[in-house]
């Protein structure tokens, strides 16, 4: 299974599907929430959505929705990444509730190579997320710095790091 990919792999206009998708549970929420210290009640208290909100239920927290999509990612885009570099725009276009399902994909837009280092380039691409109906629930773009592939050959080729057994 690739993991990312080098500079010369991205192809301006591709779009690659992430899979699989995720079922976001009450509890993912809820542990994002707490492990980033955001204990509004909107995503925790499901009394206070259901009385005070239009939406009369929890709000999956955005946050975790654009970290989801972003590691959904990773094995398409950014596996390879010597840096992410900047996230040039986010929104959150609808909410997402408990029991939905995230899927993902990123769209190509740009790339550059590296004016100082030749060994690198940078791709712009922009990741949608969207649930079980269809319905986009999440955009952003962002540029990440990429190898080329004499960059990954000279750091080990295609897992680099990676040991080789020991004979028993």
């Amino acid at each position: 299974m690739q993991f990312g990919r080098y500079y010369e792999e991205f192809e301006v206009g591709a779009v690659y599907k992430h899979w699989p998708g995720k079922t976001i549970t009450e509890y993912d929420d809820h542990l994002f929430c707490l492990l980033t210290m955001n204990h509004h009640p909107l995503h925790l208290d499901a009394h206070y959505a259901e009385e005070t909100t239009q939406f009369k239920r929890n709000v999956v927290v955005g946050n975790y929705v654009y970290s989801l999509l972003l590691g959904m990612s990773v094995a398409d885009v950014s596996g390879r990444a010597i840096a992410n570099l900047e996230v040039e725009s986010l929104r959150h276009v609808k909410p997402v509730f408990h029991g939905d399902t995230i899927y993902g994909e990123s769209a190509v837009l740009d790339k550059v190579e590296s004016k100082s280092k030749d060994d690198r380039g940078v791709v712009t691409v922009e990741t949608r997320g969207y649930n079980q109906d269809g319905v986009v629930v999440c955009i952003y773009r962002r540029k990440v710095m990429v190898p080329k592939r004499s960059y990954g050959e000279a750091r080990g080729g295609e897992q680099p790091g990676r040991p080789v057994p020991a004979e028993a």
